[in-house]
């Protein structure tokens, strides 16, 4: 493991004096559970100052939505010990449900509420009738640690959301621009698979960012829509990459690249290398473009390069907001008409995953439950509580990982951490702090070595655990008093609490990586089926859209040796071109004449088939049915038609033999006594 660096160590120093403060003030005000205000600063204090200031509006909202719950329970069913814990584990559940369902800062809310909830209730099941005061006292003590961690995040040198997303734009960007350089050079897309897995992964990075850089004050309101934007570009440009990389293979392997084409790609290439000053502006390329388009046909070679030249128009547009967005994502400036508008509707579309997001809450559910009912029966009446609680929080922490157990249990190992280092503070040291500047003074060692460490890889969870499990276990009130019986007690039951959350995770919750991988995969290529059926109401960049977000989720998770051998990355953005030609086809359909929509259905019934749905009828492969298609459609009345059955053709079929138009006159005659079932 590295060393903390400078900006470690300056995370570090602001997170300790903002403990610092929020302990001052809470002993000020005389509040019950000042060690309160010191741990919130640790749970909510991050790198960014946007980010803290995300992550402390929805606390302060959570925890007051948790105390509101809290005092709802509790005096209603204090006497039904039972039925009082299985009403807090429900709220928990629900609460950790919604939050996974939302990919925002604002899935901070719904922890907090359900976990605050358990932290109030639990310790006031023995004195109900104080449950209003603790409730009040938890929220101010709360509060005062978010105030305090977001104070000293602006003051005292702030580290922006505005540079760090700034810094991976333009990597990203870089980047992208060498991929299009190599696929309008000699590299096709089997080489280049990979690099279109980390663009699409690194696109789903910016997410946390999306939410957080409102909260920062130099931001304006339009930077955070420019965002928005930014990222549904970065991610259509993957696909189209891709479709222009097949293309340019396909007409090169015919020998039938066109000379106006390849002056196109010339000129595409010299405007990727140069900046806003270039001879090549997009106005010439789109002249270019227009000027290269031949004249309609039925051949394929023909048919090929009209799609190349509108997938390359598609990608100058694209290019072209995308470096207009990242200046107005920097002066916040109102955004102009985009060339590429599509995008704008999608921004939203998000993969939301009920069924893990289910799973996690039975598991909190569950531990609840399980941690309770020994409380309740075993009669252990010193600090039990404290182990409900902590299993709620460890469980509420850890849910969006695909297997949380591991991290639970070094949650829970980082408890023994922290009582070990309060133990010593809390029986050899504080005994001889006679005033707060000395407290402080003392407290500064461990605690700016668990800040350094927090956001390092390998020890961020020891380190947030020893902070905040200690300074929970220290339990620092404005006069010492310390019993070695209680503090045991107290270790134990958190300590016991996360182990008995990592263990019932891992048998209702826990999931593999590849797993997930997978499930991804199919449910993308359910999506699929589910467009050409009709019962998808995107658009296709609307589905696209939705395949990308989990394209960037599988990315992620492709770590594993054996992955990529196994799921073939190399085919999910074919799927997803695939599914934005049927998307879009589907959408077309109804503005038709009879002839044309009847084939349109037999397109889109082989397409189905071909992703593994059941169809009523089919008698010829999809290779065969989009054949057939691009026959019966007329290239000078439905250019955009028969561009996306090419482009559907392309995306599924690249190395199929070229298509062969039908002789004139000759009609594609169907025996309605050859129809079979297809299951």
């Amino acid at each position: 493991m590295t060393l903390p660096n400078h900006r470690d160590w300056i995370f570090a120093f602001k997170t300790f004096l903002a403990a610092i403060l929020a302990l001052y003030v809470a002993l000020m005000f005389d509040l019950p559970r000042p060690y309160w205000a010191m741990a919130t600063v640790y749970i909510t204090s991050q790198m960014l100052a946007g980010a803290t200031r995300a992550k402390a509006a929805y606390r302060v909202a959570g925890t007051l939505c948790g105390a509101a719950m809290a005092i709802l329970i509790i005096p209603n069913l204090v006497n039904a010990p039972f039925l009082l814990c299985t009403a807090i584990a429900l709220w928990v559940a629900f609460c950790l449900y919604c939050s996974l369902l939302d990919r925002t800062p604002r899935s901070y809310l719904f922890i907090l509420s359900g976990y605050t909830a358990a932290l109030i209730g639990f310790p006031a099941v023995d004195e109900p009738g104080a449950i209003f005061d603790l409730a009040v006292s938890r929220a101010e003590e709360i509060s005062i640690g978010i105030i305090c961690a977001s104070l000293i995040s602006i003051l005292i040198l702030p580290r922006t959301v505005r540079e760090v997303v700034a810094d991976r734009i333009e990597e990203w960007c870089a980047e992208a621009d060498q991929l299009v350089l190599k696929i309008c050079g000699t590299e096709g897309l089997g080489q280049l698979h990979a690099t279109f897995l980390r663009l699409a992964g690194g696109v789903l990075s910016l997410e946390a960012f999306l939410k957080q850089i409102a909260y920062e004050a130099s931001i304006k309101r339009h930077s955070v829509e420019a965002l928005a934007i930014l990222r549904q570009h970065m991610l259509v440009l993957l696909p189209i990459a891709s479709g222009i990389s097949d293309r340019i293979r396909i007409l090169k392997q015919h020998s039938a690249f066109p000379v106006e084409a390849d002056h196109l790609i010339a000129d595409l290439r010299n405007w990727l290398r140069g900046d806003d000053t270039s001879v090549v502006s997009p106005m010439l390329l789109r002249a270019t473009a227009e000027a290269a388009k031949p004249a309609p046909a039925k051949d394929w070679n023909t048919l090929l390069t009209m799609s190349l030249i509108a997938q390359i128009e598609h990608f100058i547009d694209l290019q072209e907001d995308i470096r207009r967005l990242k200046k107005h994502v920097a002066d916040g400036r109102r955004l102009p008409e985009l060339k590429f508008p599509y995008t704008r509707s999608t921004k939203a579309i998000r993969h939301r995953d009920h069924s893990l997001a289910f799973r996690s809450a039975l598991a909190v559910f569950v531990t609840i439950l399980v941690i309770c009912g020994f409380w309740i029966f075993s009669g252990w009446s010193i600090d039990g509580s404290g182990a409900a609680m902590m299993a709620a929080v460890a469980c509420c922490f850890f849910a969006t990982m695909d297997d949380p157990a591991p991290a639970i249990f070094k949650f829970a190992n980082s408890s023994i951490i922290g009582a070990l280092w309060a133990a010593i503070y809390l029986f050899a040291l504080l005994p001889r702090a006679t005033n707060f500047e000395m407290l402080a003074f003392m407290l500064a060692p461990a605690l700016l070595i668990c800040g350094a460490l927090m956001h390092h890889p390998k020890a961020a969870l020891y380190a947030m655990g020893g902070a905040v499990i200690g300074l929970t276990l220290l339990a620092l009130h404005s006069v010492y008093g310390a019993d070695f019986a209680v503090f045991l007690n107290s270790a134990l039951s958190v300590t016991i609490g996360m182990w008995v959350a990592a263990i019932v995770t891992r048998l209702i919750r826990s999931v593999d990586e590849s797993a997930t991988a997978r499930r991804l995969v199919t449910l993308n290529r359910a999506l699929l089926v589910d467009v050409a059926r009709g019962q998808k109401r995107h658009d296709g960049f609307g589905t696209a859209a939705l395949m990308l977000d989990r394209l960037g989720l599988i990315a992620a998770r492709l770590k594993r040796p054996g992955m990529v051998e196994e799921l073939q990355p190399e085919a999910f953005l074919s799927e997803i071109r695939a599914a934005i030609n049927i998307a879009e086809i589907k959408q077309a359909r109804h503005r038709q004449p009879q002839a044309i929509r009847q084939t349109l259905d037999r397109i889109l019934d082989a397409a189905i088939g071909h992703f593994g749905g059941s169809v009523r009828m089919q008698t010829r492969t999809l290779l065969e049915e989009i054949d057939a298609g691009l026959n019966s459609v007329s290239v000078d009345a439905e250019p955009d038609l028969c561009a996306r059955i090419v482009g559907l053709r392309v995306a599924l079929f690249p190395d199929a033999p070229p298509f062969e138009p039908m002789p004139l006159g000759e009609k594609d005659s169907r025996d309605p006594l050859l129809l079979v079932p297809v299951s």
